[in-house]
């Protein structure tokens, strides 16, 4: 019996520093990952990489990780004239294979989101905007003017931001000028988004403009 325990102490301990390397092997390749992000190109900003899979080392070899989620508060999207920022972006990746003698990666699937300040939505919109735009509800956003304001629903056409169905409130909807042009349909083209990922829907709510994309299967990345 005596025998028997110190037995059991002695795996537990080769158990512990086994895991111990698998941990110590993992962080180091979460950091080279996401070194190699940003060389590719892929993103402009380094992010945090956290890799689910354990045992690592045993996946690494096979030379297949099932899960990988980068994460960022610095991406960041344009509509070819302003650039805003991307606040909690969050791509979570599936079925990642390693190419290229661990050179790239391809992934077999994925998805991201993240959130847009309403002050930089509205650099998008009416050269500088529907100003003060904010939350107004499931799929409305609205924006003060002289004597009411202004609603219109927020939503996503491919690529694009779609803002739309305008309606005028108070004294303003007596239309005039800059009034009458911002009941006009308006749009704009998310473009600069890290290769394979596109849009799949613009939601506003309380604190932002909510974006979620889709990452086309197969997407590569490598140097």
């Amino acid at each position: 019996m005596h025998g028997a325990v110190k037995l059991l102490i002695g795996l537990g301990v080769v158990g512990g520093l086994l895991v111990g390397a698998d941990r110590v092997a993992v962080g180091v390749a979460e950091d080279q990952a996401a070194d190699a992000v940003v060389s590719s190109g892929w993103m402009t900003t380094k992010p945090d990489v956290d890799i689910a899979d354990f045992p690592f080392l045993t996946s690494a070899v096979a030379g297949e990780l099932d899960k990988v989620t980068l994460s960022s508060d610095g991406m960041t999207v344009t509509d070819g004239k302003e650039t805003v920022t991307v606040h909690a972006f969050r791509a979570d990746l599936s079925d990642v294979k390693f190419t290229d003698s661990y050179r790239g990666v391809t992934i077999g699937r994925g998805s991201g989101q993240g959130q847009v300040d309403y002050r930089d939505v509205s650099k998008f919109l009416v050269g500088g905007g529907l100003i003060g735009l904010e939350y107004a509800g499931p799929g409305m956003v609205k924006a003060a003017m002289p004597g009411g304001s202004i609603e219109g629903k927020l939503h996503s056409e491919g690529n694009e931001v779609v803002v739309d169905g305008f309606q005028l409130t108070g004294v303003a909807s007596k239309l005039n000028g800059l009034a009458a042009d911002r009941l006009k349909p308006q749009r704009f083209r998310l473009t600069g988004l890290p290769a394979g990922l596109s849009l799949a829907e613009a939601t506003p709510e309380a604190g932002g403009v909510r974006l979620r994309f889709t990452l086309a299967p197969g997407t590569s990345l490598g140097h």
